[in-house]
């Protein structure tokens, strides 16, 4: 199915690129008479009170896109990114990764004409943190990641990752900012369903129906109080004897993804990020205040407010986890194995012990069932399940009970948890009843790449566009070189 398959293509070189790192050039370029087609002329405005313009010639430019160009480099960089990340790069041409430069640059671009505004502050925490992951596959060496990157100092490291990471993220929004209200009818469906050949049709594999019940160790509040009072420590340190909250973030915080940088965070009023409880004490704090204990899901904390840009907080907070008793474990595991053997012994349905038992309070009301985070529906298919749920239950009998297996919450807590397949799809040609949700899925998908074809098509004809040197001999399927 040809449109079916470009549309997997597209969407998958697309997924691809996201997190490829690119160099970026900002400045405006003027539409002047270049002296070859592998040069232009960069214009950068001065600072003084004339607003002049400052000329200087740029080698290896590939091509202009309105306020943005790309570099011979980008290109390279590119496909360098994609091999560091096991992409086989053979079944994909210079000239399509080319072609998907050109689009970003088109959309940030745009995104400037649109007025569409991304926080400064959110891409510097951004920043931050790329460096710290970069540091960790270096051994901490700052002096290597600027050799590897070919910079002389983390200063023009960081300003070029905060250019790379402000204009993926204006292509970003302004992408969202196309589809964002689009919708699809039931008709639209059965229309892109039935024009489908019926020897096309796509084939689903094989869907299960999976429901869990979890036991989650109680803890004692006599911990919770032990959690609370240390942080009270912390806390009293800091306001009455000047101690450093970073400091004591790098040593006691467990938060994993904050405590190497000081336990450091921004937050915006406008993109909910972070528990609803951290906002909620965050925004009613002033700059400088030192929150006292709270609790979240991930357990309880203490905040600073460091620095209030309007909208932006700028934070920092030390997080503790309490721990379950080695007693609080096994009772919790005893509960677990009680529950299994009222349901092996037929006393009790697998949904009512669920409803009945559960700890876990998104799946208890359903009986225990499973939502796939993809479809939204009940169904897992086999060969797209998660690794470790398939582990689990792939030697499993329809209404049969799993043994009780131990994971780990997000906090690192252990629980324990007990399975059942309780429904079964075998592999079959899409159907439109059974399968109507994801039929919907490709349909949308494909107006959605229809509308952004529209939108690309009436933009590169308004945006200034220069391809040069041989990417001029490129056949691109969007009108970049306008004949």
């Amino acid at each position: 199915m040809k449109f079916i398959t470009n549309l997997k293509y597209l969407t998958f070189l697309g997924l691809l690129l996201v997190n490829v790192h690119l160099s970026v050039a900002q400045e405006i370029i003027e539409d002047e008479p270049t002296p070859s087609d592998s040069t232009v002329v960069e214009t950068t405005k001065m600072k003084d009170s004339t607003a002049a313009y400052q000329a200087r010639k740029v080698d290896g430019v590939a091509a202009v896109v309105g306020d943005y160009i790309v570099l011979d480099s980008d290109v390279n960089r590119a496909f360098r990114q994609l091999e560091a990340q096991g992409v086989n790069t053979k079944e994909i041409t210079r000239c399509q990764l080319f072609g998907k430069l050109l689009e970003d640059k088109l959309y940030a671009h745009q995104a400037v004409q649109d007025s569409i505004v991304v926080s400064d502050a959110e891409i510097r925490s951004k920043v931050d943190y790329q460096i710290e992951q970069f540091l960790q596959q270096v051994d901490g060496s700052m002096e290597r990641l600027l050799k590897l990157y070919g910079k002389e100092d983390e200063k023009s490291l960081r300003d070029e990752m905060f250019e790379i990471n402000k204009s993926n993220e204006l292509s970003a929004k302004e992408q969202e900012n196309i589809i964002k209200d689009l919708e699809i009818t039931p008709e639209e469906v059965r229309i892109f369903f039935n024009k489908i050949p019926k020897d096309q049709r796509p084939t689903f594999g094989t869907e299960l129906k999976v429901a869990q019940i979890v036991a989650i160790p109680k803890i004692s509040e006599e911990e919770k109080q032990r959690v609370i009072n240390r942080l009270k420590e912390f806390k009293e340190d800091i306001v009455e004897n000047g101690a450093s909250f970073r400091s004591k973030a790098v040593l006691y915080s467990e938060d994993p993804g904050s405590a190497s940088r000081g336990g450091r965070y921004t937050l915006n009023k406008k993109q909910p990020r972070m528990a609803k409880e951290f906002r909620q004490v965050a925004f009613s704090m002033q700059e400088g205040e030192v929150s006292d204990p709270f609790e979240t899901e991930f357990g309880y904390h203490i905040l600073k407010v460091d620095k209030i840009r309007g909208q932006e907080y700028d934070v920092s907070h030390i997080l503790l986890i309490p721990k379950p008793s080695q007693k609080e474990i096994d009772e919790a595991r005893e509960r677990l194995e009680k529950i299994r053997k009222r349901i092996v012994d037929g006393d009790i349905s697998f949904a009512d012990a669920a409803r009945e038992a559960s700890d876990e309070k998104e799946t208890r009301a359903d009986g225990g069932q499973l939502i796939n985070p993809q479809t939204q529906d009940y169904n897992f298919e086999l060969t797209r399940m998660d690794t470790e749920l398939y582990t689990q239950i792939q030697n499993l009998k329809d209404g049969e009970v799993s043994q009780i297996f131990t994971e780990q919450d997000r906090t690192g807590k252990p629980k324990f948890k007990i399975l059942m397949v309780t429904g079964r799809i075998d592999e079959h040609k899409a159907d439109f009843a059974r399968d109507y949700l994801k039929i919907k899925d490709l349909a949308l998908e494909e107006k959605k790449l229809k509308t952004i074809e529209e939108w690309q098509k009436e933009k590169i004809n308004d945006t200034y566009i220069k391809i040069n040197g041989d990417y001029r001999n490129c056949e691109f399927s969007s009108n970049w070189l306008k004949k």
